[in-house]
């Protein structure tokens, strides 16, 4: 989706490494997971299989600890991201509910514990852990936020507990030394950038600025867009980063606005509003030069404060699913859980998280925190001689009649590569028709995300 005259690249070639046996991945993951990935045996379209541990053998090798799983919630319900919260939270509900009507995990319903991850400023998510952690969680669906990931991530892995994000993008994420514990439904900003850049070029835009929160999010887009526009050309004049809690962004925008860019990319939250504010008041707001926003800060709700007409023809990138899944039955299912709800944006991966840590423990036969790691790639990941299933149900027959289940729901296709970051990215463009409505115009991918 893109405006008219926009040219795309084909995609990306990943160049994926393939080790053989089922050894750890020495310098890349400190316990890779035992997953089609890193096997390099009986390779396939998706990079080669492992052994399967078969239905109900765990494929750990320690002592199954507990048979229950207890799964935590850690999404946005307050802070700069409070906006995904509600979806996000409708959807683990609904998995839930799926979940348990078909049977549950190992024979028993799920405990659920709700959390919420704030914002970095709040210590709000390092507290939810800690109670998740003592209620007994093997696993954690969330954080949203990158930024709120690295500030609880040490803390999950010294305790052995499994972190499914459905929405980090933060390219620093991928080669963190996480024991194989850490994994996320979304490709990282590496995608997300460089589809930026390509918008830039397709437009003809020689050159223009990047301002971008000085965070894991905000510096991983500016890194891969401004790496990616260099190299079909494009000339980045101002590079800005700005602490998320600064007063006022006059000084910055100013020494944006001296460039005389011909677009600026904008890689923020909630405070988008007041530098577009400001922009627009030293000349260079979406009525005068081509604004790009990265997806944090595309909203229908954060913009309705600017003078009308603002936002009208500000593009916005939003990594999504895979184009040919049809979202619009779950989106009907959520909103009858929740009419109120405006923003979907990864209700569908916070759900098909939930689903994988509930299939990854079935098929483990265990719910300890480290099995389910290590299964987590085997339930989504095309292994020779697996079944695709789409829903929670159809999955748990496959496992139960000593099946391999590979598991595409509600986001489409969730391949792990050996980092545990999603293998494949597609990246929806979107054009602000007013401050508060926007519609999609392009949709690039899925192509194969590169690696660092």
């Amino acid at each position: 989706m893109r405006s008219k005259g926009l040219l795309w690249a084909a995609g990306v070639v990943a160049v994926l490494v393939v080790v053989a046996g089922i050894a750890l991945v020495a310098v890349q993951r400190a316990a890779t997971p035992l997953n089609a990935d890193t096997t390099g045996e009986a390779s396939t379209e998706s990079g080669g299989a492992s052994a399967s541990p078969g239905a109900g053998a765990s494929p750990s090798a320690l002592p199954c600890g507990s048979d229950d799983l207890v799964l935590g919630g850690l999404l946005p319900l307050t802070g700069d991201l409070a906006f995904l919260g509600p979806a996000g939270s409708t959807a683990i509900d609904l998995a839930l509910a799926d979940i348990d009507s078909a049977g549950g995990v190992l024979g028993e319903p799920v405990n659920y514990l709700a959390g919420d991850s704030g914002d970095t400023s709040t210590g709000l998510a390092a507290e939810a852990v800690a109670s998740h952690i003592a209620g007994g969680a093997q696993a954690i669906v969330g954080p949203a936020a990158s930024a709120v990931t690295v500030s609880v991530i040490d803390q999950t892995i010294g305790t052995g507990v499994v972190l499914v994000s459905p929405a980090n993008t933060g390219p620093g994420l991928t080669d963190y030394p996480d024991e194989g514990l850490y994994f996320r439904l979304v490709p990282s900003d590496v995608s997300q950038g460089s589809a930026l850049a390509t918008v830039a070029e397709g437009l003809g835009l020689a050159s223009g600025a990047t301002i971008v929160r000085a965070d894991a999010y905000g510096l991983g887009i500016q890194s891969a867009f401004e790496d990616a526009y260099a190299a079909s050309g494009g000339v980045v004049e101002a590079s800005i980063t700005y602490d998320a809690e600064e007063s006022s962004y006059a000084g910055a925008v100013a020494e944006i606005a001296a460039t005389e860019p011909e677009f600026v990319l904008i890689a923020g939250f909630d405070e988008a509003a007041s530098i577009l504010r400001e922009m627009t008041k030293q000349g260079i707001g979406p009525q005068d030069v081509q604004v790009l926003l990265a997806e944090g800060s595309v909203s229908t709700t954060g913009y309705e404060g600017l003078p009308e007409g603002t936002m009208a023809g500000a593009l916005g990138a939003v990594p999504t699913g895979d184009p040919s899944v049809d979202g619009k039955d779950f989106t009907k299912r959520l909103l009858k859980q929740a009419r109120e709800l405006t923003t979907f944006a990864y209700a569908a991966e916070a759900y098909d998280a939930t689903i994988l840590v509930a299939l990854a423990a079935e098929y483990a036969g265990c719910a300890d925190g480290r099995a389910i790691a290590q299964a987590l790639p085997e339930v989504a990941n095309a292994n020779p001689g697996s079944r695709t299933c789409a829903t929670y149900a159809d999955c748990l027959g496959v496992i139960q009649s000593g099946g391999q289940p590979k598991y595409e729901g509600e986001s489409g296709p969730r391949d792990f590569n050996e980092f545990g970051d999603a293998r494949w990215a597609t990246v929806e463009i979107v054009r602000y028709v007013t401050n508060t409505r926007f519609r999609p115009i392009e949709i690039i991918g899925p192509f194969e995300v590169p690696l660092p």
